[in-house]
């Protein structure tokens, strides 16, 4: 199983940014697939987590960002609008077999968002 992050990049506050993971594996239909962000200094944090039943946000994040898969590319996206600073940090994407605790992670994908 392979997760390739991209789309991350500097955005001013309010802008926005889709990033995309693409999933290799028979996973990406049958976990659950996640967003991850850790910022500096900081423990990494779930920000929205996507399975066959149902999505889930942290509340930061409630209104602003959307979790969403394309199956026929094997992609998981996450738009995220109304960008603030505080949203500022390393994205990961992660899959999990059980939907408890990710097995398999991304690189990673920098997001900056300047006031």
């Amino acid at each position: 199983v392979q997760l390739v992050e991209s789309g991350g990049g500097l955005v001013e506050a309010g802008g926005s940014l889709n990033l995309s993971c693409v999933v290799s594996g028979s996973i990406f239909t049958t976990g659950t697939l996640d967003w991850y962000r850790q910022a500096p200094g900081k423990e990494r944090e779930l920000v929205a987590a996507s399975s066959v039943a149902r999505t889930a946000y942290v509340d930061s994040v409630k209104g602003r960002f959307t979790i969403s898969r394309d199956n026929a590319k094997n992609t998981l996206y996450l738009q995220m609008n109304n960008l603030k600073p505080e949203d500022s940090g390393m994205y990961y994407c992660a899959a999990s077999r059980n939907g408890i605790s990710p097995d398999y992670w991304g690189q990673g994908t920098q997001v900056t968002v300047s006031s």
